[in-house]
């Protein structure tokens, strides 16, 4: 089942060993990626007969005992086909209607959230290494996916986060029985508590692209939009970019699909979703800048696009550019507008997070940067919360 060859870090290519628990690359501080013996992985066909799970993909998956997998039901999220979004946004818009949206609802996975599919993968490989005490920087829902998938494991979990994370994360990390400490400030600042404590409490820093596997859990975002569109990737992506995992592992995993022959060099236009009270990629995106430079005074209501600096910026910036797409900025007051308009046309509640793509979709059909005619995917990233 193993088909993992070593670490790679995704700056400088030194490699590193996968058998002993690392975070960042020795030599500049980057982040790490799996790297596979993708020649000895399964057939398109062999997927015919699996659950429909992320752990369908488990050769191109690090965990190599299934004894370590630590799993609470990581379905498959479905793939919905917006049509009366899409006419609502050409209306909008003064456009024609846009015939081919879709929603990727990821908060049909376990803990409500995409956070569920890397943090699955973090505390399966935690429980691999024999690693018992995990450490998370988070402004929500990965708090909550942390939580619950380390007590499914028998592993103690320890985060950090803002103040004024949503109350929903607060309580199910403290019904998890985690030990929270909360912060004044924001997730860059509970980061540092982490990175500053870890060596001596004997803490594993799972935070962000810190850790090599959560980018594992969500690049199987993408495996899974390549097999429910027939192998035919859609003509644009639009994500919420917070820390970015979600871009960084899709963009990874389809260069892992062509590599196998699944799909072709056929690749998304990626468009990146911040708020306009954080938007670090959106300006580097701008200024042709190859990394972000921090965001002073981080606000938005969307809790998980409020990241001043992401480690994986310039991964992010690198998907963006090769794919021909675009960052965007939308204002809270945007975001609010399309809570209502998903669940309005759709029957469908979202996080703000996930309303804020349907905002940029707003946006980029008004600016011409998408034509009616092309298909589009949405991530909804997580599900509403009072």
């Amino acid at each position: 089942m193993r088909n993992i060859k070593n670490l790679e870090c995704s700056k400088c290519a030194k490699t590193h060993l996968h058998t002993v628990p690392q975070n960042v690359c020795h030599a500049c501080g980057k982040p790490l990626f799996a790297r596979y013996s993708l020649t000895a992985a399964l057939k398109r066909e062999d997927l015919a007969s699996r659950a429909p799970t992320l752990w369908r993909y488990r050769e191109l998956l690090p965990v190599g005992d299934e004894a370590n997998i630590v799993s609470l039901g990581e379905t498959m999220t479905p793939l919905i086909h917006a049509k009366r979004l899409g006419a609502a946004v050409g209306t909008l818009c003064k456009r024609a209607s846009l015939a081919e949206v879709w929603i990727k609802d990821e908060s049909r996975l376990p803990t409500g959230s995409f956070k569920a599919r890397g943090l699955a993968m973090a505390v399966s490989m935690a429980k691999a290494l024999g690693l018992t005490q995990l450490a998370i920087p988070s402004a929500g829902n990965a708090a909550t996916a942390l939580s619950l998938y380390a007590a499914a494991a028998g592993i103690t979990a320890h985060i950090f986060m803002p103040k004024d994370t949503p109350a929903f994360n607060r309580e199910t990390c403290e019904l998890a029985g985690a030990n929270i400490t909360l912060i004044d400030g924001l997730i860059s600042d509970a980061g540092r508590i982490v990175a500053e404590r870890k060596a001596a409490e004997g803490w594993f820093d799972v935070s962000t692209l810190k850790e090599p596997y959560r980018v594992e859990g969500k690049k199987t975002m993408g495996f899974e939009l390549a097999e429910q569109f027939g192998w035919e990737l859609p003509d644009v992506i639009i994500y919420p970019t917070g820390g970015g995992t979600g871009i960084v592992g899709m963009w990874k995993g389809f260069a892992e699909l062509e590599a196998l022959g699944w799909i072709g060099e056929k690749r998304p236009r990626f468009i990146s979703v911040q708020a306009v009270g954080c938007a670090p990629i959106v300006k580097a995106w701008e200024e042709g800048m190859p990394e972000a430079e921090p965001w002073p005074d981080a606000h938005t209501i969307a809790s998980g696009l409020r990241v001043p600096q992401a480690i994986g910026d310039f991964l992010i910036l690198q998907a963006i550019r090769e794919s021909g797409g675009a960052a965007i900025a939308v204002t809270d007051d945007a975001i609010r507008e399309a809570m209502h308009l998903l669940p309005a046309t759709e029957g469908l509640l979202t996080c703000p997070e996930g309303a804020a793509t349907v905002a940029a979709l707003k946006q980029a059909v008004a600016n011409g940067m998408i034509s009616p005619s092309e298909r589009v995917v949405l991530f909804n990233t997580g599900g509403y919360q009072a």
